[in-house]
């Protein structure tokens, strides 16, 4: 346990070593970018008479340190911002990954005056001999009576029971005997079926 403390202590100690170097690198650093600005304002001017107007000694070191100061203040706040923005893109990067891809969309298109619907199919109505004068719906078992018209069976015989004269045209019929329509029943049937 003793080694382990001993280990974490030259660590932290390496570490404030590294730390101070990269400090003490960046101050030589900005001391040179110091001078150098110094040596490009100083060598443009004038005919070489007289005095010159750069600070000596004690002053001039006062003056490269302020320049050297705003210097790196400057460069740390253009890093700064540097670094603010790296750190939106990465941002961006990684919430772009991180979602699904969205599929494309079309363009929008132009729309389209709207089609009229198809009307709807009318059916075709039934032809009149098909139909039941008492009912007036179709026949599914038709007879015929002595008048000479083709009634549904169930109902002719109903009012035959009450009467003895025609639905159609209201004569006496000679007699009740009722013969089935077979051609018109097959008929009947043809047409429902072609409908259905």
């Amino acid at each position: 346990m003793a080694e382990a403390a001993a280990a974490a202590d030259r660590n932290a100690e390496a570490l404030l070593a590294d730390e101070e170097a990269e400090k003490e690198a960046e101050q030589r650093a900005k001391e040179r970018k110091a001078k150098k600005k110094k040596k490009k304002k100083g060598s443009g001017g004038g005919s070489g008479a007289g005095p010159s107007q750069e600070p000596e000694g004690e002053e001039a070191e006062a003056v490269a340190a302020a320049e050297g100061g705003a210097m790196a203040a400057a460069e740390e706040a253009e890093l700064a911002a540097a670094l603010q923005e790296s750190a939106r893109l990465e941002e961006e990067r990684r919430v772009a990954e991180e979602q699904p891809p969205q599929p494309e969309q079309a363009p929008p298109r132009e729309e389209e005056p709207p089609q009229p619907e198809a009307p709807p199919r009318e059916e075709e109505p039934p032809p009149a001999d098909f139909i039941c004068p008492i009912t007036t719906e179709v026949m599914s078992d038709p007879v015929m009576a002595t008048d000479g018209h083709s009634y549904e069976r169930k109902q002719i015989e109903r009012w035959l029971t009450t009467k003895s004269t025609s639905p159609m045209t209201g004569e006496a019929l000679e007699h009740s005997i009722l013969t089935p329509n077979h051609a018109l029943r097959g008929r009947i049937r043809e047409w429902q079926e072609a409908h259905r």
